[in-house]
């Protein structure tokens, strides 16, 4: 008699839980593969080394646990700025509530449509990302993405971009379980956008493949909440051409659970990476993942990943950061740098940073450190008759700083500042 498995029968589970998409041939195909995939991985376990720092029993019961919806009066992000929105409620586009699908120089097309097509340039990028980043780390949550997810956007940047396209995921049913996935492909010379922000759904499960080509750039700001009980596996997976650029940064406040995973390649010489972000949590149930994966294979190419985390009341922070160096990569430029700022001491942040270095010719570094409010500069801010709440406030914003000073945008970086002024605010009403 066969011993059950508890991982592949959540992986199992887990497939048979959603419907089988239809689409042309090839993408039934790499569906079919990246299934194939799951099954031989299985679902994750905390005995995963990569999953020792979070429990993921809340991304594979199936089905998903319930989260209660949230309100708020608060103006939307991104509303103020001149862009294209498109809308997701529970996973599900809604092309009432969003923009028209035009902007000069992008197109945009829903993901199923793109992939019903025999001929169409998703064929090159869907599931391909994802697959090269299974290695030599196992992503099973993204795998089961790509073999479910129906929803998604497939966008091409030709040229560059007016403004940018905004994604905003509502929340509306309290046992949603949302599978989104996104492919974006910037050609050579070409600049792009892209903004998202909300929570997606009681438990939502996002990938996006990113091709950045020769001398493009691409730039991407998300913000996650504010529900509390949300639950939020994200990943993205970019590729770097030669000259490129590619930067992401991404605000958490709220939520039970999240985990959001980046996987860069530089596939060409001279380009440019910074991922970083911003976490701040408020009780023991908040748990916030920040898993990072950069593979240098390219010459004089430069990476950096900046993350700072607010954690009070027993809310636990996490960060696994991994910059690895091939052989022919020389003049590599590597940064790291991952810190966590505890508000009591009931607080926890998990560090595990990594460097693997197989070239000669680099500059790379790495640092984490945790630790409490500055006495000094707190007195100093208090004996000049600031409030202690707001000294402490300060305290906090100056310490995000340095990952918000990441965003190239100066009124989006302001706008980031603003909310987490306002996510302190009300911990003191």
């Amino acid at each position: 008699m066969a011993v059950s498995n508890p991982k592949f029968d959540a992986s199992d589970a887990l497939l048979a839980g959603f419907d089988s998409p239809d689409g042309a041939k090839w993408a039934v195909d790499k569906r079919a593969s990246a299934a194939a995939n799951l099954r031989r991985m299985g679902a994750p376990v905390k005995r995963h080394e990569y999953w020792k720092y979070t429990n993921p029993t809340g991304f594979t019961i199936f089905p998903a646990p319930s989260a209660a919806l949230f309100h708020t009066d608060e103006t939307p992000m991104f509303d103020a700025i001149d862009r294209v929105k498109l809308v997701f409620v529970d996973g599900v586009f809604d092309a009432e509530q969003s923009d028209d699908l035009t902007l000069e120089n992008v197109q945009i097309e829903t993901l199923s449509d793109s992939l019903s097509k025999d001929i169409h340039w998703a064929k090159e990028l869907f599931g391909v990302l994802e697959n090269n980043g299974q290695t030599p780390v196992d992503r099973p949550l993204a795998a089961l993405n790509t073999a479910v997810a129906q929803e998604g956007l497939a966008i091409r940047a030709t040229g560059h971009a007016p403004k940018p396209i905004a994604i905003r995921y509502l929340h509306s049913s309290e046992t949603s379980d949302a599978m989104v996935h996104h492919i974006v492909k910037v050609d050579e010379g070409a600049h792009f956008t892209l903004l998202e922000s909300g929570p997606g759904a009681a438990r939502f499960n996002s990938v996006m493949e990113v091709d950045v080509a020769d001398k493009a750039q691409f730039h991407h700001i998300r913000t996650q909440g504010r529900d509390h009980e949300r639950r939020t596996a994200t990943h993205m997976f970019g590729r770097l051409g030669l000259e490129s650029i590619f930067r992401s940064f991404t605000m958490t406040v709220n939520g039970i659970l999240t985990r959001n995973e980046t996987v860069l390649e530089f596939t060409g010489d001279n380009a440019k990476a910074t991922v970083g972000g911003t976490s701040a949590g408020d009780g023991k149930e908040f748990h916030h993942d920040d898993t990072v994966f950069v593979t240098h294979d390219s010459v004089d190419c430069e990476s950096r990943q900046v993350f700072k985390k607010v954690l009070r009341n027993g809310a636990t922070g996490v960060f696994q950061g991994k910059i690895l160096v091939k052989a022919d990569a020389q003049k590599t430029d590597g940064y790291q740098i991952s810190q966590g700022l505890l508000l009591d001491d009931n607080s926890n942040f998990l560090a595990k940073p990594e460097l693997e270095i197989y070239a000669d010719d680099v500059i790379c570094s790495h640092g984490s450190t945790v630790g409490a409010i500055d006495d000094d500069a707190l007195f100093y801010l208090t004996s000049r008759g600031v409030h202690k709440k707001q000294a402490q406030d300060m305290l906090v914003l100056a310490f995000l700083g340095e990952a918000i000073d990441e965003i190239d945008d100066d009124a989006i970086a302001q706008g980031i500042r603003d909310r987490l002024e306002q996510w302190m605010e009300r911990r003191h009403a």
